[in-house]
């Protein structure tokens, strides 16, 4: 845990914040992140916030954090929070409701999407300050020739697949994003086994249930 010394007695230290005052990423009027660390607020400790909206269909994009461990706190609305354990190399889909939460270890890549409109989480770092790498980097940052060499794919194939990530994404599908190519359902993106000892895992993605 980091440690910070703070002057406690200094008459122009604050406790409170307005996190609508501090934007951290805007797709549209339904989708966007208010964030709330040290900068924003010194006296918060050894803590990062981040207060999301999303609309039905939208994704806070692949990525992981090398310096913390997250909680992910549902207050309206519902997610579909996947995660990637690298210990076992399971996909893991977990459903979460009102004042429902998730917990995601340090450095393990994961994702999350609203099933609904209206829905609004709050991420709980335990840091101060936090480090993230966007999946949307990470495909636009490397090399398309690499990608090719190393996995033994068609080079043109994955420079005309990968062109339109210019930006770093991180709520998707971007707002000029082409239906027919990036369009699918619920059930072929978080496709994962029911498993009835667990009620967070996603109904939905059972193959004999009925998400209509």
């Amino acid at each position: 845990m980091v440690k910070q010394y703070m002057d406690y007695k200094d008459p122009d230290l604050h406790y409170s914040y307005d996190l609508g005052q501090s934007r951290f990423f805007t797709k549209n009027q339904d989708n966007y992140i208010n964030v709330l660390g040290k900068e924003q607020l010194p006296t918060i400790g050894n803590v990062f916030l981040l207060d999301v909206f999303l609309s039905t269909g939208n994704v806070v994009e692949p990525h992981y954090h090398s310096n913390a461990s997250e909680l992910i706190y549902c207050i309206t609305g519902e997610t579909i929070v996947s995660m990637i354990n690298p210990s076992t190399n399971e996909l893991k889909n977990i459903r979460i409701q009102s004042q429902q939460v998730v917990t995601i270890p340090q450095g393990w890549w994961h994702y999350f999407a609203a099933s609904m409109d209206h829905t609004h989480v709050l991420t709980i770092y335990d840091t101060p300050e936090l480090d993230t790498v966007w999946g949307s980097d990470v495909l636009r940052l490397t090399p398309p020739q690499v990608f090719a060499h190393t996995y033994c794919l068609d080079q043109g194939q994955i420079q005309q697949a990968l062109a339109p990530i210019r930006d770093t994404v991180i709520i998707g599908p971007p707002a000029d994003c082409d239906r027919s190519r990036g369009r699918y359902s619920n059930k072929d993106a978080y496709y994962q086994p029911y498993y009835p000892s667990n009620p967070y895992y996603t109904r939905g993605m059972h193959p004999h249930y009925n998400d209509s």
